[in-house]
Formats: C-alpha cells, sequence, structure tokens
C-alpha cells in the first residue's frame, strides 16, 4: 500500500506523461488525416487507458522511432538536422537527414509537420519541402521568420492590439513576439483575456511592468514570474533583447516621456535607429 505522498508523487508523475493539446496554431486548417488534434486525441485515449491500468509500458507507441525511413501519418519520426543555410536576413534553407538515402516518398501538394521545442516550448508547424522528390538521404524545408519587440505605456499598448493580432491570424508568419505592458498596478492592466490568448501562440511571450505595486504575492500566479516592478529602465531592455533569437525590430508606443527614454534605451542595448519604430 502507498503512503498519501507516494500517491501524490505518483499521480504526479502520470501528469506529466499526460499528452498537451495543440494549440490552435498548430494546426496548419488543411485537413490533414489524421489532423494534429486526432493524433492528441489517439494519444490522450492511450494515456489514460494506461493510467487505469497502472501501466507505463502502454505509452510505448508514443516515443518516436528515428530508426524508419518511411513517413507514417500518426507518428512523429526523429531526423537529424545535416545542416542550416541562412539565405537572408531571416529565412534559413534547414536540411534534414534521412537514414539509409531514403527517399522522402511525398506525392505533390502533401506536406510535413515539424514539432520540436523553442525555449523548452514544444511547438508543431507544417512546411512543404523544397527538395527535389527523388533527393535521396535528405529533404529540405524553408524556414522564415522575425523578431519583434513591443513595447507599451498605457493606452500605448493599443496599436499593438491589431499588429499582435495579425501575425497570430496568419499561420504563414513565425515572427516572434515579445510584448512589455508598463502599467501603474495589476488592475490598471486592460485586455488582460486577450493577452493571455495571445501568450498561448508558440511565437507570443509576454511581460509586465508595474510602477506602483511591489509585491508577486498580491498577483495571481500566472503572472508572478512575468511581472517586474518599478519602471522599465536599461538593465531589463538589454535583458530583453538579450533575450530574443536575433536582434529584434522595435516598436514603441506610449507617453513622450516614456518614447524618448525606451529609444535611448534601446540605442544602448545595440539596437540600430532604423531597427525601431516610435508611435
Amino acid at each position: 500500500m502507498m503512503d498519501e505522498r507516494e500517491e501524490e508523487e505518483e499521480e504526479e508523475a502520470w501528469l506529466q506523461l499526460r499528452p498537451v493539446e495543440p494549440l490552435p496554431s498548430q494546426c496548419c486548417g488543411s485537413g490533414c488525416s489524421p489532423c494534429v488534434f486526432d493524433l492528441y486525441h489517439r494519444e490522450l485515449a492511450r494515456w489514460e487507458a494506461a493510467r487505469a491500468s497502472k501501466d507505463r509500458s502502454l505509452l510505448s507507441g508514443e516515443k518516436s522511432q528515428s530508426c524508419l525511413s518511411k513517413l507514417n501519418p500518426e507518428t512523429f519520426l526523429a531526423f537529424r538536422i545535416s545542416a542550416v543555410d541562412r539565405l537572408t536576413k531571416d529565412t534559413y534553407r534547414v536540411r534534414f537527414a534521412l537514414p539509409r538515402n531514403s527517399r522522402l516518398g511525398l506525392r505533390p501538394g502533401q506536406h510535413l509537420i515539424l514539432r520540436g521545442k523553442v525555449d523548452d516550448l514544444e511547438i508543431q508547424r507544417a512546411y512543404t519541402p523544397i527538395s527535389p522528390a527523388n533527393a535521396e538521404g535528405y529533404f529540405e524545408v524553408l524556414i522564415k521568420y522575425g523578431e519583434l519587440l513591443m513595447l507599451a505605456s498605457g493606452t500605448g499598448l493599443a496599436p499593438m492590439v491589431p499588429v499582435l493580432q495579425s501575425i497570430t491570424d496568419n499561420a504563414e508568419d513565425e515572427t516572434f513576439v515579445t510584448l512589455v505592458g508598463c502599467f501603474k498596478t495589476f488592475e490598471g492592466i486592460y485586455l488582460k483575456t486577450f493577452l493571455q490568448e495571445q501568450a498561448r501562440f508558440w511565437n507570443v511571450r509576454t511581460f509586465f511592468v508595474l510602477s506602483q505595486e511591489n509585491s508577486p504575492e498580491q498577483l495571481p500566479w500566472s503572472y508572478r514570474e512575468k511581472t517586474r516592478f518599478g519602471r522599465l529602465a536599461q538593465d531589463l531592455i538589454e535583458e530583453l533583447v538579450g533575450s530574443c533569437r536575433r536582434k529584434p525590430f522595435a516598436l514603441v508606443c506610449g507617453s513622450a516621456e516614456f518614447t524618448k527614454d525606451m529609444a535611448r534605451y534601446l540605442l544602448c542595448a545595440g539596437l540600430a535607429e532604423d531597427s525601431c519604430f516610435l508611435f
């Protein structure tokens, strides 16, 4: 018999094995069969059966199979990245190695669902290979993405909303977005629900800076790790720019004083003047 603590640990271990439901942005909308959501529900059913019987061996079907050369619409296979070529400032050609000089075997118009991790967040995207259909031992995809840093103070958030939504509404847009909203208090943050929904997308992260609060314990737990107190200053700007995958393009909107300060901080952080747009 397990004691209460052991039961809690066992329950936590099972919850960590539970499949993660895909985000809407992870569905390419092309009518794939099976869709990423079909795969999720199949994996969820397998997990529920394994949990009910307390038999983790039933989950073995979820593991990637790196030795297979034939694609399986119901199983993710692991392929090694053999080369990455930068074609333009924000476009890369990525080559994956296929085992035993095999061919990918896709028909014209078919695409792949690639799954990987970005900053410990699992993402899935659809890509059409650009390599020749008869290419042996490899396949290539074209990945294009940029980086956008949004700095908004108070009502300066409003002009950012349509820009952010245009990115998340477009399944082909792979721009990474970091949005920082500066407000006096937590209650003063508007569009909370919208911002929370946007932050669920794989390529969006949000932060908040509160100038008239100083206690994280007073905040909902989901806001504690992404909220700073005081004012948005040089040190945090440098931290944000440094955490971007490449030099971002910055959008700034707020009071005249806020805009002037942010422009100076961004220049000190290494961004060129033509990489900043001040509303």
